[in-house]
């Protein structure tokens, strides 16, 4: 039996990323039939016209794909990139695979980022509001777009976890479709417990993760290369 982070991880490597049920077991360590259950259906498949061109976008991508997962498949590479805009062959990707692998891996946050690939979610506080007689708190919710600076608002009188999964799906909902992953602060809404890089998500919040198949990053504590440096790019 696995926990409910783990299926949603498994179903965002399938859905999202097209990793072959074989793949995913093998990285996370799990018996393929249990990672079949998690998925529920087979994986689907389709073919581009070759050509061996256009491939320098991407290369930054490969290699820190293949710097987290070097055993990935050149094949599962080429998915992964036609899924983000590459319209080429294979043959292309297969050589460049076999040049750049392994890699060292990179101490630092990529910020420059594919269409639908990162957006960013955060509270903020817009002070005291009259509401009759009596004032009360008002906050916004803000998910911002890295690659276009899309931004999607609303207001509520509190934080709570339900109005903060409820817009979540209010803008994935005016979007049609959301990004591949979401960065956030510590909000105990999406973080229950947190310590070095052992994290335990809010099990609603993991719910919402598992039905939309997106993936939720942390940032570091006082780490201005990470959300707060990306801000700034995009204010």
């Amino acid at each position: 039996m696995i926990d409910l982070e783990t299926k949603a991880r498994i179903r965002r490597l399938f859905y999202a990323d097209h990793w072959p049920i074989g793949t995913i077991a093998k990285e996370l360590r799990l018996h393929s039939e249990t990672v079949a259950r998690a998925v529920g259906t087979e994986r689907f498949k389709s073919d581009r016209p070759p050509r061996p061109d256009a491939l320098a976008p991407y290369a930054e991508f490969i290699r820190e794909t293949l710097d987290k997962h070097p055993q990935l498949r050149a094949t599962r590479v080429f998915h992964m990139i036609r899924d983000r805009g590459y319209k080429y062959g294979v043959h292309p990707v297969r050589r460049f695979v076999a040049a750049v692998r392994p890699q060292k891996h990179e101490a630092f946050l990529r910020l420059r980022t594919f269409a639908g690939e990162q957006g960013q979610v955060d509270w903020a506080s817009f002070g005291e509001v009259a509401v009759g007689r009596a004032r009360r708190k008002l906050s916004c919710f803000v998910i911002t777009l890295s690659y276009s600076r899309a931004l999607y608002l609303e207001f509520f009188f509190d934080q709570k976890l339900e109005s903060f999964l409820s817009a979540h799906v209010n803008a994935f909902s005016r979007w049609n479709g959301l990004p591949r992953t979401l960065l956030y602060d510590n909000y105990k809404g999406v973080v229950l417990e947190r310590r070095g890089d052992n994290i335990r998500f809010n099990p609603g919040f993991v719910e919402l993760q598992a039905h939309y198949n997106f993936a939720a990053h942390l940032c570091q504590v006082r780490a201005a290369n990470q959300k707060g440096y990306a801000k700034l790019k995009i204010m």
